[in-house]
Protein backbone atom coordinates (compact mmCIF):
# COMPACT_ATOMS: atom_id res chain seq x y z
CA UNK A 1 0.00 0.00 0.00
CA UNK A 2 1.37 3.29 -0.99
CA UNK A 3 1.32 6.22 0.82
CA UNK A 4 1.49 10.10 -0.19
CA UNK A 5 2.49 12.07 2.96
CA UNK A 6 2.81 15.78 2.70
CA UNK A 7 4.31 17.83 5.16
CA UNK A 8 4.27 21.79 5.61
CA UNK A 9 7.57 23.16 6.25
CA UNK A 10 9.37 26.88 6.11
CA UNK A 11 12.15 26.61 3.90
CA UNK A 12 14.09 29.52 4.11
CA UNK A 13 17.14 28.53 1.93
CA UNK A 14 18.20 25.70 -0.24
CA UNK A 15 20.53 24.35 2.79
CA UNK A 16 17.09 23.66 4.48
CA UNK A 17 15.36 22.20 1.29
CA UNK A 18 18.51 19.74 0.93
CA UNK A 19 18.45 18.78 4.51
CA UNK A 20 14.80 17.97 4.51
CA UNK A 21 15.26 16.06 1.42
CA UNK A 22 17.87 14.10 2.63
CA UNK A 23 15.90 13.20 6.00
CA UNK A 24 13.41 11.85 3.96
CA UNK A 25 15.44 9.98 1.52
CA UNK A 26 16.89 8.01 4.32
CA UNK A 27 13.47 6.77 5.93
CA UNK A 28 12.69 3.31 5.00
CA UNK A 29 10.31 2.52 2.12
CA UNK A 30 10.11 6.12 0.52
CA UNK A 31 10.17 5.36 -3.19
CA UNK A 32 9.88 9.07 -4.54
CA UNK A 33 10.33 12.80 -3.09
CA UNK A 34 9.26 16.49 -4.41
CA UNK A 35 9.38 19.52 -2.58
CA UNK A 36 7.02 22.24 -3.75
CA UNK A 37 8.39 25.54 -2.74
CA UNK A 38 5.81 27.84 -3.53
CA UNK A 39 3.43 26.17 -1.02
CA UNK A 40 6.43 25.13 1.57
CA UNK A 41 5.45 21.69 1.31
CA UNK A 42 7.70 18.29 1.05
CA UNK A 43 5.69 15.42 -0.55
CA UNK A 44 6.69 11.88 0.20
CA UNK A 45 5.51 8.72 -1.62
CA UNK A 46 6.18 5.03 -0.53
CA UNK A 47 5.22 1.87 1.01
CA UNK A 48 5.33 1.39 4.86
CA UNK A 49 6.59 5.14 6.04
CA UNK A 50 5.66 6.10 9.37
CA UNK A 51 4.38 9.71 9.08
CA UNK A 52 4.85 10.45 12.64
CA UNK A 53 8.28 9.62 12.95
CA UNK A 54 9.23 11.32 9.70
CA UNK A 55 7.74 14.44 10.61
CA UNK A 56 9.43 14.41 13.92
CA UNK A 57 13.10 14.41 12.67
CA UNK A 58 11.95 16.68 9.78
CA UNK A 59 11.00 18.66 12.87
CA UNK A 60 14.13 17.90 15.06
CA UNK A 61 16.73 18.72 12.31
CA UNK A 62 15.22 21.12 9.96
CA UNK A 63 12.47 23.41 11.46
CA UNK A 64 10.31 23.21 14.84
CA UNK A 65 7.16 24.28 12.52
CA UNK A 66 6.98 21.26 10.53
CA UNK A 67 3.10 19.41 10.32
CA UNK A 68 1.62 17.23 8.73
CA UNK A 69 -0.68 17.93 7.13
CA UNK A 70 -1.59 15.18 4.74
CA UNK A 71 -1.76 10.82 4.53
CA UNK A 72 -3.24 9.12 2.15
CA UNK A 73 -3.30 5.63 -0.36
CA UNK A 74 -2.27 6.60 -3.28
CA UNK A 75 -4.30 4.36 -5.98
CA UNK A 76 -2.62 3.05 -9.30
CA UNK A 77 -4.49 4.48 -12.45
CA UNK A 78 -5.45 1.51 -14.34
CA UNK A 79 -6.21 3.90 -17.62
CA UNK A 80 -2.66 4.72 -18.05
CA UNK A 81 -0.34 1.55 -19.45
CA UNK A 82 2.69 1.49 -20.21
CA UNK A 83 3.76 0.66 -23.99
CA UNK A 84 6.98 -0.35 -25.01
CA UNK A 85 8.44 1.46 -28.73
CA UNK A 86 11.35 -1.21 -30.02
CA UNK A 87 14.11 0.76 -31.49
CA UNK A 88 14.48 0.68 -35.46
CA UNK A 89 17.57 -0.87 -35.29
CA UNK A 90 19.19 -2.03 -32.29
CA UNK A 91 22.57 -0.51 -30.57
CA UNK A 92 25.96 -2.35 -32.04
CA UNK A 93 29.07 -1.49 -29.94
CA UNK A 94 32.27 -2.40 -31.76
CA UNK A 95 35.34 -3.14 -29.91
CA UNK A 96 38.49 -1.15 -30.54
CA UNK A 97 40.61 -2.58 -33.49
CA UNK A 98 44.33 -3.46 -31.77
CA UNK A 99 46.40 -0.71 -33.04
CA UNK A 100 49.86 -0.06 -32.65
CA UNK A 101 48.81 3.68 -31.57
CA UNK A 102 47.65 2.93 -28.39
CA UNK A 103 50.46 1.17 -27.53
CA UNK A 104 51.94 1.90 -23.91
Amino acid sequence: MKQKIVIKVVLSSHKLKAKAMEIASVTDGVTSIAVEEGKDQVVVIGESVDPVKLTSSIRKKVSRNATLILVEEVKPKDDQTEISIPLPYPYQYYPLPACTYYSI
